[in-house]
């Protein structure tokens, strides 16, 4: 049974295991996630739930949510999403699902969008290195040339330039689960996630 939650980072800490070793870990809250529609071949093509996560007051989402809520008799939640799977057995209208299907030592892919940082210059988003800062140079933080003149007198798409840096989504595969805490919905995995702490991710356990 392939798994799939919503939830948010908490943020990062640190444990030590039996050999005093220690371990960067981040904390996760995930679900509990109710499965708010499921989706067969006949009706819409192809296999998924639907998933919702965190529930709200109706004025924060729009009447045609909650209408699509009430088929499922959900409450009103505020993000909802879609997850393929091939076996629908598994799955019922309203079930919910928390973390207790999460096994210490098992794998999972996180997505989340990564921390934005505003307009920033080459030099930071690309990497790029600096010019001469010495012998009368003054060429330090210039981008240099950005193309040919007359022939083809354009910049080429996909430039490596100046602007918008972060706030991009971002999977990190084969993170390994170190402790679930059941009762407070609450995983450790292993190593970093993208997005600052209070952001929406979602996990996949295949």
């Amino acid at each position: 049974m392939s798994i799939s939650l919503l939830g948010k980072k908490i943020g990062m800490t640190q444990i030590f295991d039996n050999n005093g070793d220690a371990i960067p870990v981040t904390i996760l809250q995930l679900g509990p996630c109710v499965v708010t529609q499921i989706k067969d071949v006949h009706s819409d093509g192809y296999k998924a739930i639907q998933l919702g996560y965190y529930e709200v007051s109706e004025k924060k989402i729009t009447k045609s949510i909650i209408g699509h809520l009430l088929k499922s008799e959900s409450p009103p939640l505020k993000y909802i999403y879609e997850h393929k799977t091939n076996s629908l057995e598994d799955f019922q209208l309203s079930q919910i699902i928390t973390v207790e299907n999460l096994k210490i030592g098992h794998l999972i892919d996180v997505s989340g969008n990564s921390i934005g940082k505003g307009f920033t210059g080459y030099h930071k988003r690309h990497k790029f290195s600096r010019g001469p800062m010495t012998h009368g140079s003054k060429n330090h933080k210039q981008p240099g040339s950005i193309g040919a003149g007359t022939t083809p007198g354009r910049v080429f798409p996909g430039k490596k330039m100046a602007g918008h840096m972060g706030n991009k989504k971002i999977t990190i595969k084969n993170l390994k689960i170190i402790d679930v805490y059941a009762e407070e919905n609450v995983i450790l995995v292993k190593g970093a996630v993208p997005g600052k702490s209070g952001s929406i991710i979602k996990i996949y356990q295949k």
